[in-house]
């Protein structure tokens, strides 16, 4: 199935593109959910409301995940609950030669180099130290050259020595120590497959990014695209980290957990659900409303700082079954 391209608004060389610009970037590993639609709708009201330009981008760059029909699934719903984006949509899976292209420029600057490490071998060396997000920090064992030149390899990106520091609307300011929290990072794997990281700081900047909306659990990817913008010479966006919605032991909605698809029957209902969690205070007539109607009414109430330092917050209990 295809899908219109929505009106074309300004390209990064465009002398307009100075606008404000978001974007959302659902991963197609199954369909739209609660958790997900917060980030879309979060990301969508700020664009609105700043007069600015809402890009939409599958990031499908990870095919061993891909769900087949789980991207078209996620426009029709976007579709169906309103959503109106701005230029083309954007498939990761087909910038290859960009990410690419972003990978040659850090090599040619002595800032990647070869790891032949499993993760066993990198638990083995340390056990428990891990970073915020679980991720086992990688401790440099090939920073010199491959322990097993025989293997296939990934690509790792040599971190900065000094803290990664950024202040976000929400969250606050935020410092992150990346060579004893994370360590040189992998930016292309050891499968041949760019990895996420790198393709969304090359994405962000090729679309023009301005701010980014996204969740709470992202937070601390963003100094590791920070470092990696530094090093290509890129700008950085805004940040803005919404609250995530978890289930009632406070896991993450998300498709590993088993996060339930958003009700295509309800829209307006479901949306004013979103725009609770998002502490905006909708009123309850909203359910009877059009979804045209709660836009309106969403746009002309929309306060970002009403979330300030609310990292996560517990779903609706219709939105986790």
């Amino acid at each position: 199935m295809s899908f219109p391209t929505k009106a074309q608004g300004p390209t990064p060389n465009n002398p307009r593109a100075s606008i404000y610009r978001g974007r959302f970037a659902p991963s197609p590993t199954g369909p739209l959910h609660f958790g997900s639609l917060v980030a879309a709708v979060g990301s969508y009201l700020d664009a609105k409301v700043s007069q600015g330009e809402w890009r939409l981008r599958i990031e499908d760059v990870d095919t061993q995940r891909t769900v087949p029909g789980a991207a078209d699934g996620i426009l029709r719903t976007l579709e169906r609950y309103g959503f109106e984006w701005d230029g083309e949509i954007v498939y990761q899976s087909a910038r290859g030669a960009l990410y690419e292209q972003a990978l040659h420029s850090l090599t040619r600057g002595g800032l990647t180099y070869l790891c032949s490490c499993s993760r066993a071998e990198i638990e083995a060396y340390a056990p428990r130290n891990l970073d915020e997000e679980g991720e086992l920090r990688y401790p440099g064992l090939c920073r010199h050259g491959p322990l097993h030149p025989d293997r296939a390899m990934a690509v790792r990106f040599r971190v900065p020595e000094l803290p990664i520091a950024f202040t976000d609307r929400l969250q606050g300011t935020v410092t992150v120590d990346l060579p004893g929290s994370i360590g040189d990072f992998v930016v292309k794997r050891r499968d041949g497959l760019f990895a996420y990281q790198l393709a969304v700081t090359v994405d962000d900047r090729d679309q023009g990014i301005t701010h980014v909306v996204r969740g709470a659990d992202l937070l601390y990817n963003t100094p590791r695209q920070m470092a990696l913008q530094s090093a290509l010479g890129f700008g950085s966006p805004a940040y803005v980290h919404l609250p995530i919605a978890t289930d009632e032991s406070g896991r993450k909605l998300s498709k590993a957990t088993e996060a339930t698809a958003v009700d295509l029957k309800k829209p307006a209902s479901t949306l004013r659900q979103v725009l609770a969690f998002l502490n905006q205070s909708p009123p309850a007539a909203l359910d009877r409303e059009s979804v045209v109607d709660v836009w309106r009414w969403a746009k002309s109430h929309w306060n970002v700082d009403s979330m300030a330092g609310i990292a996560a917050k517990q779903a609706p209990a219709t939105a986790q079954t």
